[in-house]
């Protein structure tokens, strides 16, 4: 095999963040349904950041936004012949939506946890983003909140919940 052969592809993701501080590289991968190749892809983009930032330990998280009884969304390694991977999980339907509301750029998640009526935790999110006193970050967290509710509701929805 050819050096060339070995070249790195694009990853394709639902959605990836990298965070980095002066001692943590944080990778984060939100994904809307499960995906077979997810322990592989964490590990192809485990080896890319360990090759940029040689000296800084590396956490990666993979968040599912949806519901599913696919058992894909309890793999947390990758494990063949000698290679060993692991990588933290969270399952958003899963998560307490009281600890999510306790901070302002975690309020888009809350419809998206462990509830059961959407439209009343929505509502309930709206009032508080309402309260948020920096306007460039109300908007903003109104917008992403807009985007994930439209995973659980529909669009007419959220958007007459938001603008109350």
């Amino acid at each position: 095999m050819e050096p060339s052969e070995l070249s790195a592809d694009p990853i394709r993701a639902d959605s990836v963040t990298f965070l980095q501080s002066d001692h943590l590289i944080l990778h984060i991968e939100f994904q809307t349904d499960p995906d077979g190749d997810m322990p592989l892809r964490m590990l192809d983009y485990w080896v890319r950041l360990r090759r940029r930032y040689r000296h800084k330990p590396l956490h990666q998280v993979v968040i599912y936004l949806r519901p599913t009884r696919s058992e894909r969304v309890f793999q947390t390694e990758l494990r063949e012949e000698k290679t060993s991977h692991a990588f933290e999980v969270i399952r958003l339907w899963e998560q307490d939506p009281e600890l999510l509301m306790s901070t302002p750029a975690l309020l888009p998640f809350v419809v998206l946890s462990q509830i059961v009526d959407p439209e009343a935790q929505l509502r309930r999110v709206a009032q508080v983003i309402e309260r948020i006193p920096e306007l460039p970050i109300q908007k903003n967290v109104s917008a992403a909140t807009a985007v994930l509710a439209g995973l659980a509701l529909s669009d007419t929805v959220v958007e007459a919940i938001l603008e109350e």
